[in-house]
């Protein structure tokens, strides 16, 4: 395989590059997007509930981030280990770090989880809700961070598969979870009723729990793919089954102070980049409720022109660390232009593709003519900050390989608080959530050109683990 030339110091020419990028970029971004094509199920089929429970979503979706974002940060500090460790060829070190991590990150994700469930209730009216959809987002909430334990244990089996460089099983089980989402959502979400295909009609058995179904059917598909995810990776992955020898599960002093200097600077920033975002939902919420949910479905469906750019940097986490493992600095360095390249040209095409594309795309989220035209005219601002907003991605990602963290976490919360929220605050008032939109895509435009700048400098290099 060609990515073993990275550990055996074998030369790699720029067309083996090319390909080994391609190679792991393609099942990340498939994976990437099952996942997006999940939030797009969830937030059709909540979509044709209503305009109330399209908002009840909207409303703590951010929030969810946040918790989301910081167990998956937390799994990032040992996965960049393991892609320093199989870079060096250390397997039998790696498989020490997975047993570690597991214990580690269950630990953090039950607090998490707590801290979670006891916001549940009050968080929706701290973030400006009515009392139409306040009692539906707590539960939404409620379910999701109940569940983060396992969530967690999802985002630690891909992230180790995909450091490892094995990419096709996460990709794969992503796919099956958003086959499980659909099935289970459509079973969960809708009451009992007649369908027609083709001519035929046949009754559709349902529990008709509305958002409560969204969130258990979602959750539901995550858990089971967690499990798979988590079974493969202890049990079949070459060089990473610890179930074939004994060892502590034990965190050791070393493991969790490298796993803090990676994973602590990524948690606090998407904190504040979420706490931000969370900010702007509290900026949206005045605008009504038409806002809120055509703001949450035009996030949703935006995601979709940026899941390529996050495939491609789990494909440069991986390159970049392993040759970072093996000292193969140059290399790195390759990796790190290959990848952010070929994401900015992805991402442009996306935004293209977005901008042309956006109205048949709000039309299948919502069937409410305000939201559809409030959600069109976001997206296309949006679109024209794709290529920055790819760069900021993939060079992320180059640079959390080599366990580069800090710098990249500051530009991060310096970009989104001191450009998007006050250009946000500023603007919303005499241009709506249009002008929300326009604060957003000058941050993120902002926020690629400083990334592209550190990438070239090249001092990322120096201050890895």
């Amino acid at each position: 395989m060609l990515i073993d030339k990275i550990r055996s110091g074998e030369k790699l020419s720029f067309a083996q590059q090319l390909k080994l990028t391609a190679q792991l970029s393609w099942p990340a971004m498939m994976a990437q997007l099952s996942s997006i094509m999940m939030q797009y199920i969830d937030a059709a089929m909540v979509g044709r509930l209503g305009a109330d429970d399209s908002a009840s979503v909207g409303l703590v979706s951010t929030s969810l981030w946040l918790f989301w974002g910081i167990c998956s940060a937390v799994t990032m500090g040992f996965s960049v280990q393991v892609a320093h460790s199989i870079g060096a060829g250390d397997h039998a070190r790696a498989r020490r770090i997975l047993r570690q991590a597991i214990t580690s990150c269950l630990i953090f994700s039950v607090a998490v989880a707590f801290v979670g469930a006891c916001i549940a209730g009050p968080l929706p009216h701290w973030l400006g809700g009515n009392e139409a959809v306040c009692p539906k987002a707590s539960l939404y909430f409620l379910v999701f961070v109940l569940a983060l334990p396992l969530l967690t244990m999802n985002y630690l089996g891909g992230g180790m598969l995909r450091c490892v460089g094995n990419m096709k099983v996460p990709g794969g089980l992503n796919v099956m979870m958003c086959l499980l989402d659909i099935l289970f959502n459509f079973i969960l979400i809708f009451p009992t009723r007649t369908i027609s295909v083709a001519g035929f009609e046949f009754t559709m058995p349902g529990a008709g729990l509305g958002v409560l179904g969204a969130a258990l059917g979602t959750v539901s598909a995550e858990i089971v793919t967690a499990g798979l995810m988590m079974w493969y990776l202890c049990f079949r992955q070459e060089g990473m089954a610890i179930v074939r020898e004994k060892g502590s599960f034990r965190p050791s002093r070393d493991v969790i102070r490298k796993a803090l200097k990676v994973s602590a600077p990524m948690t606090l920033e998407h904190a504040v980049i979420c706490g931000a975002q969370i900010a702007v939902t509290v900026i949206v919420a005045p605008l009504g409720v038409m806002a809120i949910a055509a703001n949450a479905f035009a996030v949703t469906a935006e995601s979709i022109c940026y899941m390529p750019g996050y495939g491609i940097g789990d494909a440069a986490t991986t390159l970049v660390g392993q040759s970072y493992g093996a000292r193969r600095l140059d290399l790195a360095k390759r990796f790190g232009y290959i990848t952010v390249g070929l994401g900015m040209v992805t991402m442009t095409v996306m935004g293209v593709v977005l901008y042309i594309g956006a109205p048949w795309v709000m039309e299948l989220m919502s069937p409410v003519g305000e939201i559809v035209d409030l959600g069109v005219r976001s997206l296309r601002i949006e679109a024209f900050a794709e290529p920055m907003f790819a760069a900021s991605i993939v060079a992320y990602g180059v640079m959390i390989g080599v366990g580069d963290t800090v710098v990249p976490a500051v530009m991060n919360f310096g970009s989104i608080w001191l450009v998007r929220l006050p250009l946000a605050a500023l603007l919303a008032p005499t241009m709506g959530l249009a002008g929300v939109w326009t604060a957003m895509c000058i941050e993120l435009s902002f926020r690629g050109a400083i990334f592209l700048f550190r990438l070239i400098r090249g001092s990322w290099l120096k201050k890895g683990l």
